[in-house]
C-alpha cells in the first residue's frame, strides 16, 4: 500500500467555520426544490463556489504541508500523489457512496496538493452526490469529508494480482 496521510473529517468543519461559509453552503442547500430538483444545478455550483473560493484555514494549510514535506523528504523528490475523498456517510448498511466524490491524480507540489484538497472538499457538492444524499434521506449539515493523500503508484512499475479461479 502507497505511503501517505489524510485530513480528518474535523478539518472538513474547521475549514468550512474558519472560511465563514457554513452558514451561506447550508442556506444555499435548504433552498433546493426537493420536488424536482429544477434548481440542483444552479445549488451545487454555488455550494462549490463557496468553497473553491474560501481561505484555507492556516492549521490545516499546514499540516497538509508538514505531511507533504514529511513524504518528500522520505521519498526524496518530486511527488506525484492521489488526493482522494472520502465522505462519512460511505459505505454504510444501506446505501453506497462509492464515487459521489471527486479523486485528484498526479498531484505534484504543495500548490497542487492545497488546491486539490478544495477541490475534495467542494465535491461534496457535486450534484450527484447532492441529489443522493436527497434520494436516501441524509441530511447534507451530517456529511463530512476527510482527504486521504498517497503517493502515486506507477502503473508500469507495479501492478496487482487479482486471484480468479480459472486461473
Amino acid at each position: 500500500m502507497p505511503d501517505g496521510f489524510a485530513t480528518t473529517a474535523d478539518a472538513y468543519w474547521l475549514f468550512l467555520e474558519e472560511a465563514n461559509i457554513m452558514d451561506a453552503l447550508f442556506k444555499e442547500l435548504a433552498l433546493l426544490d426537493t420536488k424536482d430538483f429544477s434548481n440542483l444545478r444552479d445549488a451545487g455550483a454555488k455550494a462549490r463556489n463557496l468553497i473553491l473560493k474560501a481561505q484555507f484555514p492556516s492549521d490545516i494549510k499546514n499540516s497538509v504541508k508538514a505531511g507533504y514535506d514529511a513524504l518528500s523528504k522520505k521519498y526524496k523528490g518530486e511527488l506525484s500523489l492521489a488526493v482522494r475523498s472520502s465522505a462519512t456517510a460511505e459505505d454504510l448498511p444501506n446505501a453506497s457512496f462509492a464515487g459521489q466524490q471527486e479523486t485528484y491524480l498526479n498531484v505534484k507540489g504543495k500548490d497542487g496538493l492545497l488546491k486539490a484538497c478544495q477541490k475534495c472538499y467542494a465535491s461534496l457538492f457535486t450534484d450527484r452526490a447532492i441529489k443522493y444524499r436527497e434520494d436516501n434521506g441524509f441530511d447534507h449539515t451530517q456529511v463530512a469529508l476527510s482527504i486521504g493523500i498517497q503517493l502515486m503508484v506507477r502503473s508500469d512499475l507495479a501492478a496487482s494480482w487479482v486471484n480468479l479461479p480459472w486461473i
